[in-house]
C-alpha cells in the first residue's frame, strides 16, 4: 500500500529566522510520521533547509525547476543544481506559475523531464480556473494538462506525483467538496491507468485550500493520496494535524 505524501508548498513566504522557528516546531512536534512529508522552500531557502532537516524525516522539495539541464538561461534553477541541496520533490505547472508566468502544458511536461532526470519526483499541478469548472470543461482541462506530461515521459510516469488544484480553490478559502476532488481525481487515476500498468502507484495530491479543518474528509477519499498544502504548511499546528490526518 502506497504512504500519503502531505507537501507544504510556502511560496513566496519565509525568512532566515522564520524559517528556522517553524522547522524547530514542525520537528519537534513530528515524530514518526505515518505518510511521506515534504516541504517546498524558496530556492534561496533550500541549503538552510538541508541543514535543518539532516536526520529528520522531513524531505526536502523545490517550488519550481528549469525547462532546460544548464545553459544561458539567466535565472533559472536546473535539476541538477537542486539535487545538490538533496531536494526531492520539485513542484511543476503549479497554476501561480501557468497564470503569472505564461508556462504552457509543454513548458510543464519539459520540467517534469528535467525533475526525472535527475533523481527529484515532479509534483505535477493539474486543475481549472472556475470559468472553466461553469463550463462544464474540468474534465477536458485536467486531462489535458496531464496528457502532456504522459506524452513526454510515458516510460517513467509511474514516477511521477500528480496534484489537482482547482484554480478556484487555492488562498480563496473556497475548496473542492469531498465528493468534487474525488470525482476529478478519479479521472486523472484512469488517465494513469491508461497510460501505465504502475498506475496504482502514482499518488494523487489535492491541492486546493486544504487545512486543519477538512484534511481528514478529503484524505477519506478512495482517490485522494495526500495533499498539497498552502497557507496551512506555515503553521506548524496545522500542517501536523494534517500529516496525523493522512497517517
Amino acid at each position: 500500500m502506497k504512504k500519503k505524501l502531505i507537501a507544504g508548498n510556502w511560496k513566496m513566504n519565509g525568512s532566515l529566522a522564520a524559517n528556522q522557528a517553524l522547522m524547530q516546531e514542525l520537528l519537534a512536534g513530528l515524530g514518526a510520521p505515518g505518510c511521506e512529508v515534504a516541504v517546498c522552500a524558496p530556492a534561496v531557502y533550500l541549503a538552510q533547509l538541508q541543514e535543518l532537516l539532516k536526520g529528520s524525516a522531513l524531505l526536502a522539495g523545490a517550488q519550481d525547476v528549469s525547462a532546460h539541464a544548464a545553459g544561458a538561461f539567466t535565472g533559472e534553477i536546473s535539476a541538477p543544481m537542486l539535487r545538490d541541496f538533496d531536494v526531492r520533490f520539485a513542484i511543476v505547472g503549479h497554476s501561480e506559475r501557468r497564470q503569472y508566468h505564461n508556462e504552457t502544458d509543454a513548458t510543464v511536461a519539459a520540467k517534469a523531464q528535467q525533475a526525472l532526470a535527475a533523481g527529484i519526483t515532479p509534483i505535477v499541478c493539474v486543475g481549472e480556473t472556475l470559468q472553466e469548472r461553469e463550463d462544464d470543461k474540468t474534465e477536458e482541462v485536467v486531462k489535458r494538462q496531464l496528457a502532456a506530461v504522459i506524452h513526454a515521459n510515458g516510460h517513467c510516469i509511474s514516477e511521477i506525483v500528480v496534484a489537482y488544484e482547482p484554480v478556484w480553490a487555492i488562498g480563496t478559502g473556497k475548496t473542492a467538496s469531498p465528493e468534487q476532488a474525488q470525482q476529478v481525481h478519479a479521472v486523472l487515476r484512469k488517465q494513469l491507468k491508461a497510460a501505465s500498468a504502475s498506475a496504482d502507484r502514482i499518488r494523487i495530491l489535492y491541492g486546493g485550500s486544504m487545512n486543519a479543518a477538512n484534511a481528514a474528509t478529503l484524505l477519506a477519499q478512495p482517490d485522494i493520496d495526500g495533499g498539497l498544502i498552502g497557507g496551512a504548511s506555515l503553521k506548524a499546528p496545522d500542517f501536523l494535524t494534517i500529516i496525523a490526518a493522512a497517517a
